[in-house]
């Protein structure tokens, strides 16, 4: 899931932020003062005061009048975005059924801690992702990039994905119960339904698949380990490579990566034009 790719907006808006409220500042402290100070002056150089005179005199130039308007809307948005919620367009199929192209979500960003805009510092531990959460985080292999996928493995967690397509968290199994199919021209497709930890939610399976081996991971701590609810359609812990933090760390999603809990969808909007609209079927607690 992308979301600013190629521009650090929440940087870009600490900056603006920072510039509409210097210039506030400046004209509140300074400029200001010397514009009552000049329509002081003119009232008593005149025995009839001109109200577009003191009009003129008393407006502010335009660079300030943007930033004392602009400060308080930019703050709003910045503490919104930054510390409560923030939204997202998920791009692809990988979490199908739960989520589909085009749904628009509200991420949750206090759910797992406060972070410090820009600089994504934790500054208050409030949560921790929880088994079978739906988490948005920064691409390991590409941490401009923010990606969607559900926690399946927890620090300390030993998991196992074999080569029937089963998981083991912890040596137990993850279970899946079937509660229908999906049609389609290459065989179509199985929908269960699985249960991790306190949620319950369904996934999509192949029914035709490539044979992959047994292959077993252990989440260091400060990590987590995610999968896609698509699950033969999904690039997730199992395949990324983020060997370059360090090698034990394959297809780890570190502490720090974590942008917050997807929580609610509000629209879908498969393709943003005007022959196909927006609709509100999809709307609801994502689980």
């Amino acid at each position: 899931m992308t979301n600013y790719m190629s521009l650090n907006f929440p940087l870009i808006l600490v900056i603006a932020v920072f510039v509409a409220g210097i210039v506030a500042l400046i004209d509140i402290v300074w400029l200001a003062p010397k514009r009552r100070q000049a329509v002081a002056a003119y009232k008593q150089q005149v025995a009839t005061a001109n109200h577009e005179v003191i009009e003129q005199l008393s407006k502010a130039p335009l660079l300030a009048e943007y930033g004392r308007s602009l400060f308080p809307v930019l703050a709003i948005v910045l503490v919104l975005r930054s510390f409560l919620f923030e939204p997202f367009q998920i791009p692809s199929g990988s979490m199908i059924p739960t989520l589909v192209e085009g749904d628009f979500i509200l991420v949750n960003k206090f759910a797992y801690g406060i972070r410090l805009p820009a600089v994504d510092i934790k500054v208050m531990n409030i949560g921790t992702p929880q088994r079978g959460d739906v988490m948005v985080f920064k691409y390991p292999e590409d941490p401009r990039i923010n990606y969607i996928k559900r926690v399946i493995g927890l620090p300390g967690d030993t998991i196992r994905y074999t080569s029937d397509r089963r998981v083991f968290v912890n040596g137990q199994p993850v279970v899946q119960t079937l509660v229908g199919e999906e049609p389609g021209s290459l065989g179509g497709a199985h929908i269960f339904s699985e249960r991790l930890g306190e949620n319950e939610y369904q996934i999509r399976k192949m029914r035709r698949t490539r044979i992959e081996p047994t292959r077993e991971w252990k989440v260091p701590e400060g990590h987590y380990f995610t999968m896609g609810d698509n699950r033969d359609n999904s690039r997730d812990s199992r395949y990324w490579d983020a060997s370059h933090i360090a090698p034990e760390l394959q297809g780890m999603v570190p502490d720090e990566y974590i942008v917050g809990k997807a929580s609610v969808i509000w629209v879908t909007w498969s393709a943003p034009k005007l022959s196909k609209l927006p609709h509100f079927e999809r709307v609801g607690l994502i689980k």
